[in-house]
């Protein structure tokens, strides 16, 4: 008998049929003697349809009162599937935040869990119950209810099976694990069996879609197993897991992507101590993320500064520079919010070298330019122009045999 703490997110609770198929999964795990918590999103497309609700009631609604509607979602969804859990003839509970003590700090719309109670939920298990319990939301220590932010889901069943010292925590999506690539750009990507947590940090970070990184970096800090499975078919799904010695480590894993950057270049600044501050604190304090960062220092004493920014705040920043171009005396200011971000990740880079080598070997047999490049421990990243994106991924998957199907040991 394990314990289980598995979250479903809004398409696997999409409609009356999906939940109904959702409390048959559940009631598979406990006729075998599974312990099962579950947590729960809103219905696919509600938080969105109650934001824009929000909005058109508000130009500049409250953001505490915007956490009460949104968090409306996920009781919905708590409710119903109890009621599928019930009829079924096992026993579904739901849940609230508060009722379950999921305590966070009192930032609204983007809070942090800090605690959570679990007596509540040990009872429900000891009565052999089901706790079906509402993700993405939480209380302050005044009672005020918070939301964690889109993805926010994932981090609440992460932190549950944390508290509750779960064997697993599972979840289940429309994809049926972590893959080598996006399938619908790569179409041999190969779904993975295992990967660690510090690699899909680095996905989730770079692009990929499966999971929220800060559930990733909240399993990673309390060892949580992870496992990705699909929710609308039976299949192994990929395990996250901590690093060991008998894993076999792949020079590279993955390849992620994402279309959501942007790149700005400050050029003919002083080249003098503290320029690079100059430039980017007042950036900073707008409350833009700052991604990649590249200086180039010529003989006549001048610098030219690039960056990349998320695209959404691409129009921010270019009026930001424009400033402190004006400031700090500077030749120009240039931008392009046509670009994209191409990353490979994997643990074995510590013990390979040429990897990068191979990376921009593939770019350059298919002509394509790398504008921008940073690495890490375990990944390469870099930007290239947005219409070369796809072919680009499937180069780079390509060059390191990632659609290779793997081979069994016994054969």
């Amino acid at each position: 008998m394990a314990l289980l703490v598995q979250k479903y997110g809004g398409t696997s609770v999409g409609s009356v049929e999906r939940i109904h198929a959702v409390a048959e999964r559940i009631g598979s795990y406990r006729d075998r003697g599974d312990q099962v918590v579950v947590v729960v999103s809103a219905m696919s497309g509600e938080t969105n349809r109650l934001e824009t609700l929000g909005h058109e009631v508000s130009e500049y609604p409250s953001a505490r009162e915007m956490d009460v509607l949104l968090a409306s979602g996920e009781q919905v969804s708590i409710a119903l599937l109890s009621m599928a859990l019930i009829d079924r003839g096992y026993k579904g509970c739901s849940f609230l935040a508060d009722q379950v003590g999921i305590v966070t700090d009192a930032n609204h719309r983007r809070a942090r869990i800090q605690s959570i109670e679990t007596r509540l939920l040990r009872k429900a298990l000891e009565e052999e119950r089901v706790p079906v319990i509402a993700g993405f939301q939480g209380i302050d220590e005044h009672g005020n209810l918070t939301t964690l932010g889109r993805g926010g889901s994932d981090t609440s069943a992460v932190a549950v099976a944390a508290t509750l010292g779960a064997d697993e925590c599972q979840i289940f999506t429309d994809v049926d694990g972590v893959c080598t690539a996006d399938p619908r750009i790569v179409s041999r990507a190969q779904r993975l069996d295992q990967i660690t947590f510090e690699e899909m940090l680095e996905l989730a970070s770079l692009g990929s879609k499966i999971l929220h990184p800060r559930s990733v970096e909240f399993a990673g800090k309390y060892q949580v197993p992870l496992r990705v499975l699909s929710s609308f078919e039976d299949g192994p799904g990929t395990l996250i897991t901590k690093e060991s010695s008998d894993m076999e480590q792949p020079i590279v894993s993955g390849v992620a992507h994402t279309r959501d950057e942007a790149k700005l270049t400050i050029a003919g600044v002083p080249d003098v101590p503290g320029v690079a501050s100059k430039i980017l604190s007042p950036v900073g304090h707008a409350g833009l993320e700052v991604d990649m960062i590249v200086q180039n220092t010529g003989a006549d004493g001048l610098t030219d500064f690039t960056f990349t920014v998320k695209r959404d705040d691409y129009d921010r920043a270019l009026g930001i520079l424009d400033n402190v171009r004006e400031t700090l005396g500077a030749r120009e200011v240039s931008g392009d919010n046509r670009i994209a971000k191409v990353s490979v990740v994997g643990v074995g880079m510590r013990s390979h070298a040429g990897v990068a080598a191979k990376m921009f070997d593939a770019l350059a047999a298919e002509n394509i330019n790398i504008q921008m490049i940073s690495t890490s421990e375990i990944k390469i990243s870099v930007v290239v122009a947005e219409r070369y994106l796809e072919l680009a991924v499937r180069a780079v998957h390509s060059a390191f045999e990632l659609g290779e199907a793997p081979v069994d040991k016994d054969d």
